[in-house]
């Protein structure tokens, strides 16, 4: 594997790791309710403009993705969408590099 598909895959852990530790830490001192979370995520002008940030940047990478598997064939690289939206940009992006960056068959 090169350093630059190692370096893809790594970043891809961290993007699911960090994220994930703050995440988790907000539900157990706020409750586990979603609708909290998004409430919190509009607190102010900034928060409300990184979340858009994000989900733009989460819906070109989908295109992107689907674009590219459409002409690659490369099906595996789906899994990049739900990790994109269920995770965040942060593991989603490098996850699909890492995939897209597979040696051809």
């Amino acid at each position: 594997m090169s350093p630059l598909r190692m370096l893809y895959l790594a970043l891809a852990v961290w993007g699911t790791i960090h994220p994930m530790y703050y995440f988790v830490t907000w539900f157990n001192a706020e409750g586990w309710s979603l609708s909290a979370m998004v409430d919190a995520w509009h607190a102010n002008a900034a928060a409300s403009g990184l979340v858009w940030d994000l989900t733009i940047a989460a819906v070109t990478l989908t295109i992107w993705i689907i674009a590219e598997v459409a002409v690659r064939r490369n099906f595996s690289a789906l899994i990049a969408i739900p990790a994109t939206f269920c995770i965040g940009v942060s593991c989603g992006l490098p996850l699909y590099l890492f995939l897209r960056t597979a040696p051809i068959k």
